[in-house]
């Protein structure tokens, strides 16, 4: 046999192993292993098209990752050796020498080169392992002010939410660190998500929320029983505004009978009692680790409706265009609110967080899996428990291709500074009715807190009846001016 046939052969058997033991004459070795290997592959692709999300959502499993390091070890030698044992089959010792170490030298590359791929799955089992072991909490968390655990859901295949209709996680954005005192989170986003379809609300409250009302019965309640209220700080500012709620009950840990870091369960239980909702979970994303996520999926691409200014001495520019924009830009189009006022910024990041759900494609977050998670790891602070992931991946999926609505809290709906609690709870109430059913009306602008007065707004109104519902897409009015 010629050394470019015994080569292709060889490089044959690297996709379809036991094709040259066939040529050299193995026939029974070559056909058992073919059809072990085809046998394999119809079984891992029928895995795949039958349930793909379930799937993906086992393999977050510790025991899961675990065996697929292992399996990816045993496979990656096993697989080496086999391109070892087609060379030797396929006759190199009848070549002259100087050929024969030519085609050894590139048949050993080979038996390297087939060890790659399942490194490369080691890889992401092990880096996958680390990133869920240092972001997810190991086990069930005290619920809000209280010491009641929440309750997992139940594993069985047919109900893993165990009766539940929707998934309610809130979204939190923050940027504490060395050289900031406490947790302030500037950014509150509430996804209320129906486990059946996936369809998402997302809630968003401003920052600026004043005389925030505690949940009867509750510590905070008890201290604050008209509101949240505190006197004005030296400077003038306050606070005492809904991203102060965190700071606040970290720092007062007696107000709870000295116990400490109440501040995460107090938000959730105020904010799910705003809303007239239980909130399961939260996750705090650190603004700095969400811009090196961004960085890790190559960018994002926002149309920005108008130049965009930021730092401290107004030195930063995001220009007006569409473009993608890098992790640092795209955080300061989220979050800058010079020239401008929270509640734009409230829609700048609600547009991010929609390209970024568009945008972060299987394939992407595949090809860069280990810039992601390395990222991830220094962005999520969250007490969702790490057996609930291969459930909620499956869940995350669902809403990617699901519809998904954002409701804003803002004036004119809401006036921040005398919030209508009822409204609010009406208002999410409604949207939740409309998600469930799949009969949500995207809103084009948010309506008037005014009351109709008279019948030219009553005539208005038959006119543009969906201007009547807040609720609206989640990129609606991005890169609108």
């Amino acid at each position: 046999m010629s050394a470019g046939a015994i080569l292709g052969w060889l490089a044959l058997s690297t996709l379809a192993p036991g094709a040259a033991h066939l040529r050299a004459g193995w026939r029974k070795t070559g056909l058992v292993l073919l059809s072990c290997y085809a046998v394999l592959l119809l079984a891992l692709l029928a895995l795949w098209l039958v349930n793909r999300d379930e799937l993906l959502g086992l393999v977050t499993q510790d025991s899961w990752l675990v065996s697929i390091l292992v399996l990816s070890g045993v496979l990656g030698v096993a697989w080496c050796a086999l391109m070892v044992h087609s060379f030797l089959v396929l006759g190199p010792r009848l070549l002259p020498k100087a050929v024969q170490i030519l085609v050894g030298t590139t048949a050993g590359l080979l038996a390297v080169a087939v060890v790659l791929p399942f490194a490369w799955v080691a890889n992401i089992a092990w880096t996958s392992r680390e990133a869920i072991d240092n972001i997810f909490q190991p086990a069930e968390v005290p619920q809000a002010q209280g010491e009641a655990a929440v309750p997992l859901p139940d594993a069985r295949p047919e109900d893993p939410w165990s009766g539940r209709r929707r998934v309610n996680i809130l979204l939190l954005g923050g940027d504490a660190g060395d050289n900031r005192t406490g947790i302030r989170t500037d950014s509150m986003n509430l996804a209320s998500i129906d486990v059946r379809t996936g369809n998402t609300v997302l809630f968003s409250l401003p920052r600026n929320l004043e005389d925030v009302r505690f949940r009867p019965g509750t510590p905070m309640a008890r201290h604050f029983p008209d509101g949240f209220r505190l006197p004005p700080d030296p400077g003038g500012g306050r606070s005492d505004l809904l991203n102060s709620v965190w700071e606040y009950a970290d720092a007062h840990p007696e107000i709870f009978g000295g116990k400490r870091n109440q501040g995460a369960q107090v938000l959730m239980d105020t904010i799910g009692y705003t809303l007239g909702v239980d909130v399961d979970w939260y996750a705090l994303v650190n603004m700095w680790g969400f811009a090196r996520l961004i960085d890790a999926i190559g960018g994002v691409t926002i149309s920005v409706e108008q130049d965009v200014v930021f730092g401290r001495y107004n030195e930063g520019l995001v220009k007006a265009g569409t473009r993608k924009l890098d992790g640092e830009d795209a955080m300061w189009y989220a979050r800058s609110r010079t020239f401008s006022d929270d509640y734009t910024r409230m829609r700048r990041q609600r547009c991010v967080l929609g390209a970024l759900l568009e945008q972060a494609d299987p394939a992407t977050v595949l090809i860069r899996f280990n810039r992601i998670a390395l990222a991830t790891k220094e962005l999520i602070r969250t007490d969702i428990p790490r057996s609930l992931l291969r459930h909620l991946v499956p869940l995350a999926l669902k809403v990617k291709n699901a519809e998904v609505t954002s409701v804003q809290f803002v004036p004119p709906l809401i006036n921040t500074g005398y919030p209508d609690w009822d409204k609010i709870r009406g208002i999410a109430g409604k949207a939740l009715r409309d998600s469930a059913t799949g009969t949500v009306v995207a809103a084009s602008t948010a309506p008037s807190a005014e009351p109709s007065t008279g019948p030219k707004r009553q005539r208005q109104r038959a006119e543009q009846p969906r201007r009547s519902d807040p609720t609206q897409a989640l990129t609606e009015g991005c890169g609108a001016a």
